[in-house]
């Protein structure tokens, strides 16, 4: 490990393709946690598609130089002054994309923080698990379930955080029939979670690889991203940030289906047809980050509910080699970055 003061990371420093090299490697000094926050040695960090995203600058940029990476398992070495017994020195916890909310606003109030217009980000607003260290409040650390290693854990901490909220936004009916359009690190766990509650699965996504590992989990069937189900579906999730399969993906609903689009970046829609995609009553919704219930409800089931967790690990100097194989479509399942 670097000298104790300082730490390797990686930060966006030009945001763009990632042919580009919008990533850089830096010694960063390690920040002392302040009154509220715990500070964290990162042991895993999940590589998420929204990381692409702050990189290529489909995301604005919140923090010039941000370190990115919000999937973050770790142990707790130093625990500020107004942190109660909770967390202690040694603890493992993960931190998550959620890192605030102001608590106060209506959104707050009746239990929606996940729409406060004063929400920050872990890897967008503050630097997140690209790193060998990072900080959180300690409001908005996660306790983990037991039984897992710090590597299948951090994928849970965002791709199946959103995947969860995104199947509680899709409405599937008991022992319904649900599409997932896409098939990397959050879909392949939201296809667990579904299948373990009673539910049959299609997957539609562009990888023969992903394909193999969706069969291999339990799906009925998967075939190409745009190609039809062998079924009506009654829900369906679209995790693929790609527009254009919102049509074929309205398309397969039976009447009364909804389609939960779970990305936080989504390239544009083309002309809906009325009578094809939404007549029927058929609805299109989308997904919003997540709250701290969301994830405490989907930690506590990944913890009675073994899920595997499936993908390439990638040591911490090789993370942008890990975000150029998930933009291009390598990655089958969760990376994960290592220290």
């Amino acid at each position: 490990m670097a000298d104790p003061r300082t730490m390797r990371a990686w930060q966006v420093v030009r945001p763009g393709p990632m042919s580009s090299g919008p990533l850089r490697e830096a010694t960063l000094p390690v920040r002392a946690p302040g009154d509220d926050e715990l500070l964290v040695a990162v042991r895993a960090c999940g590589v998420c598609r929204t990381d692409l995203h702050v990189a290529e600058g489909d995301l604005a940029v919140h923090r010039p130089n941000v370190v990115p990476g919000h999937e973050v398992v770790g142990e707790v070495v130093a625990v500020g002054s107004a942190v109660d017994a909770r967390f202690t020195i040694g603890d493992r916890v993960g931190i998550a994309w959620l890192r605030h909310t102001c608590g106060e606003c209506r959104y707050c109030r009746r239990g929606a923080e996940n729409l406060c217009p004063n929400s920050r980000y872990t890897g967008w607003d503050a630097d997140g698990g690209y790193a060998e260290f990072a900080t959180v409040p300690a409001a908005f650390a996660l306790p983990l379930p037991a039984g897992y290693s710090d590597v299948e854990l951090a994928p849970l901490l965002c791709a199946g955080i959103i995947g969860y909220r995104a199947l509680l936004r899709a409405d599937l009916p008991p022992g319904g029939r649900l599409g997932i359009y896409g098939f990397g690190g959050s879909a392949h766990l939201t296809a667990q979670v579904a299948l373990a509650q009673g539910a049959e699965v299609h997957v539609m996504t562009r990888g023969e690889r992903a394909r193999q590992l969706a069969l291999e989990l339990g799906a009925a069937s998967a075939q190409g991203a745009a190609d039809r189900p062998p079924v009506a579906l009654d829900a369906a999730i679209l995790f693929a940030p790609v527009g254009e399969l919102v049509l074929p993906a309205l398309e397969a609903l039976d009447r009364g289906g909804t389609l939960a689009v779970a990305g936080i970046h989504l390239t544009d829609i083309p002309v809906l047809n009325y009578q094809r995609h939404l007549f029927q009553e058929r609805q299109l919704r989308s997904v919003t980050s997540n709250t701290r219930a969301d994830a405490h409800a989907f930690l506590e089931f990944a913890g009675e509910h073994r899920l595997e967790v499936s993908g390439p690990q990638y040591p911490l100097d090789r993370a942008d080699q890990a975000l150029a194989d998930l933009g291009a479509g390598r990655v089958a399942g969760a990376a994960v970055l290592t220290g």
